[in-house]
């Protein structure tokens, strides 16, 4: 795997090309003193079940991992707190408006975007739906599916993180630690 570094050449802040390794994740120019950090961005999952026990699941429009399976969410905006993310994300793919139960755990991975890697930290959060939302796939999803727990598969969803926390998430309903949150009671259990 490149370092992500390594594709940035020329200071930032002059333009020069004497921008150099400082350590590990790190770049430092030698002309002007910038330093720049190379720091994971913040990312978000939400995780939703309907009445049922069932969890929300999309499949992905667009690579990577386009075609596979994957939980609403994606990259929080700078000047945004994680649950706002969140939010915004199921909305802008689902067209649901959701609710941040609570956070259940995060997970680090890496996102490869235009050829770059971005190093993410995936924050997963348990979500409910308001009321009387009308679910269709937009955004960065192509279908949208409510599949029952015995009906998830990790190995089908495509992202690295969310297929270790679908693995976690399931491990944590078997072994009572998480009970699928309960919908309100005039949510459109079908997207």
């Amino acid at each position: 795997m490149t370092h992500p570094l390594t594709l940035f050449r020329y200071c930032p802040r002059c333009g020069s090309p004497r921008f150099e390794v400082h350590d590990f994740k790190s770049k430092r120019c030698r002309d002007c003193g910038f330093t720049y950090y190379h720091n994971a961005a913040a990312a978000t999952v939400a995780v939703i079940f309907d009445r049922e026990g069932r969890l929300l699941v999309c499949r992905r429009a667009a690579d990577p991992a386009r075609g596979t399976l994957d939980l609403p969410g994606g990259f929080v905006d700078a000047g945004e707190s994680t649950e706002d993310g969140c939010r915004r994300e199921v909305a802008e793919e689902t067209g649901g408006r959701a609710v941040v139960e609570r956070f259940l755990f995060s997970l680090p991975n890496t996102y490869l975007y235009s050829g770059f890697e971005v190093h993410t930290a995936d924050n997963f959060f348990l979500c409910r739906l308001t009321a009387s939302e009308s679910l269709r796939p937009h955004d960065d999803a192509a279908e949208l599916m409510w599949l029952p727990l015995v009906d998830v598969r990790p190995e089908l969803f495509g992202l690295t993180s969310v297929r270790r926390g679908v693995e976690r998430l399931l491990a944590d309903v078997a072994a009572g630690r998480l009970k699928p949150a309960a919908a309100d009671e005039n949510d459109n259990p079908n997207p």
